[in-house]
């Protein structure tokens, strides 16, 4: 019968299934790609389900403190694949996402920043949150805006990435219009992604939004791809 794990006890089970599935020569190709800014186990993404699951096979899954405990934790090592398995375990509770939850949301997004990890915070535990408490996007996606930290910034294209139909084009067009003139990278690929996505629900807004609006050459290349 599984058991409701400790902290303690979650966190050595995921240790030692962490090194149990290294492999040093995947690590190096990994780390080469990062661009060397973290270090890795080794482990891709099937073989970090296959660990989830045998995790499972022996606890249940932690409450949901401890699972935020468990996650700051996980964001304070080294290797690559503990924030990984942290944002995919706070994923797990998002019907159970509270008010305050944006906080620790906001921390995982500007620490160990890179696009790898924000491109899962921002639809999947951003997103989710904000269709949970509607009042607190405006103002939380004003003050990234603000903010000058790109991550952030990203993190307000992305979070609708997955809404479709329920997209707001007004706050899509806020966020777009607050950005441009941008030259980084990471933002205008962000936001010629978000507008090739949804031009899978509604090509006409998207192909009229970049008629008009003097966007870089990166972000309507990348909302035109599909669009011709």
């Amino acid at each position: 019968m599984k058991t409701l794990p400790t902290v303690s006890q979650y966190v050595e089970a995921t240790a030692k299934a962490l090194a149990n599935r290294a492999n040093p020569h995947i690590a190096s190709g990994q780390m080469a790609y990062m661009k060397n800014h973290f270090e890795f186990f080794g482990i891709k993404s099937p073989e970090r389900k296959l660990l989830q699951q045998a995790i499972r096979a022996s606890y249940q899954l932690p409450t949901k403190a401890d699972a935020q405990i468990i996650a700051r934790h996980f964001w304070g090592q080294p290797q690559r694949e503990y924030q990984y398995l942290a944002q995919e375990l706070l994923f797990k509770y998002k019907r159970q996402f509270e008010q305050q939850d944006i906080a620790l949301f906001q921390f995982l997004v500007t620490h160990k920043s890179w696009w790898d990890t924000i491109d899962f915070i921002a639809p999947n535990l951003i997103g989710t949150y904000f269709k949970i408490f509607p009042e607190q996007r405006d103002p939380h996606i004003q003050q990234w805006l603000d903010s000058g930290n790109i991550w952030l910034q990203r993190s307000a294209v992305l979070f609708q990435l997955k809404y479709k139909a329920e997209l707001d084009t007004e706050c899509l067009t806020h966020v777009i219009n607050s950005l441009l003139g941008s030259k980084e990278f990471f933002i205008n690929k962000s936001i010629g992604w978000v507008l090739r996505e949804y031009g899978k629900t509604n090509p006409e807004w998207v192909i009229n939004f970049v008629e008009r609006t003097p966007l870089e050459n990166l972000s309507r290349k990348e909302a035109m791809k599909r669009l011709g």
